[in-house]
């Protein structure tokens, strides 16, 4: 799983890594363990948790139940209380944790992999993009275009997680948003890119037009390594062509569109 996971990320990860701030309880002594991670990709900021059944079903012969442990209770009960421990501390150091369960992957009932490596991948490249909590949305005006509309919130969130797992390939990071209405933002380095995603509509060029104008509202960033994009299908390309290309390199605003086979394209300027 984590070899899949370097093919996605195009980097190898840090395995059964330690964080001086990740402990488990204190034993006799005061000593408190440093609880390893299952991989840390450094680049992406990003720690995978790959949790097995017994992670989330009791099992003797994993639990131990007529064991105690040094945080008083037995095996299983620590392995939830230490797994509610990464699921708090890893966010709150600032990186993003993705947990991956047998169900996710092609497995078979006992959480055994059967190893097919191309349902996997393309598994995997969903939930790298997505992340743990996959935060984003529109604006109140969007929304309020959106109410009823299930096809096209279908396609923008289609649009959203193609244009995710491209930003990976990429070497991008997909973060929580620092506005609570922008749709996505990721970071590469010092480089930072917000994003306003838009769906198939029947109003092409009024959505294109709210796109732009929840763009203008989120630029309050002056540094130059902060772009900004909107995120079309390939059937609004033309909509949002609308502004010229001179004026989206004044605002740094760059348009990406999404086909119906969710390969990615950016349209020169």
């Amino acid at each position: 799983m984590v070899g899949l996971c370097n093919q996605v990320l195009g980097e190898t990860a840090l395995t059964q890594h330690k964080f001086g701030w990740l402990l488990g309880d204190p034993g006799t002594s005061g000593r408190q363990a440093r609880l390893p991670v299952d991989a840390y990709w450094p680049g992406h900021r990003l720690v995978v948790e790959y949790r097995e059944l017994q992670h989330d079903q009791a099992m003797p012969h994993f639990d131990k139940p007529h064991r105690m442990t040094v945080s008083g209770v037995h095996r299983g009960e620590q392995r939830a209380l230490y797994d509610s421990r990464r699921d708090t501390e890893i966010p709150a150091h600032g990186l993003r944790l993705v947990v991956i369960r047998p169900a996710d992957l092609d497995a078979d009932g006992r959480g055994r992999l059967h190893r097919s490596e191309e349902a996997d991948l393309a598994a995997l490249r969903e939930l790298l993009a997505r992340g743990s909590d996959e935060a984003g949305g529109s604006d109140e005006a969007a929304d309020s275009d959106a109410a009823g509309d299930e096809d096209r919130d279908s396609d923008e969130d289609r649009v959203a997680d193609a244009f995710r797992t491209w930003l990976l390939s990429e070497g991008w990071t997909p973060v929580d948003p620092t506005d609570r209405w922008t749709d996505v933002e990721a970071v590469r380095g010092d480089d930072r890119l917000i994003c306003e995603v838009k769906g198939r509509t029947s109003e092409e060029g009024i959505d294109a037009d709210i796109a732009y104008g929840q763009l203008l509202r989120r630029m309050t960033n002056e540094a130059p390594c902060t772009r900004y994009a909107l995120v079309v299908p390939s059937t609004s390309v033309k909509a949002a062509e609308r502004v010229p290309a001179h004026v989206r390199r004044l605002l740094r605003i760059d348009v990406y569109a999404v086909t119906g086979d969710d390969t990615v394209h950016r349209l020169s300027t």
